[in-house]
């Protein structure tokens, strides 16, 4: 495997939802909001980091998970 898994299994199913809901609000509000496409951008991208378990962002500053834990 080329990662190693750098979030919690507590902050994937956080990060799973609340792209999710990120998501949700770009779909309602594509045509009405500008904020929508940075938001749909924004929950693509946690809700990925979620569903792989890796986030490139944590890998760079040096965030690893307890083994022990």
């Amino acid at each position: 495997m080329f990662y190693s898994k750098n979030v919690p299994s507590w902050e994937r199913m956080l990060r799973i939802v609340m792209g999710m809901a990120a998501l949700g609000f770009a779909v309602m509000n594509w045509h009405t909001s500008p904020l929508a496409v940075g938001a749909g951008m924004v929950g693509a991208m946690m809700a990925m980091t979620g569903l792989v378990g890796f986030c490139p962002m944590c890998a760079m500053a040096g965030r690893r998970i307890k083994q022990g834990k």
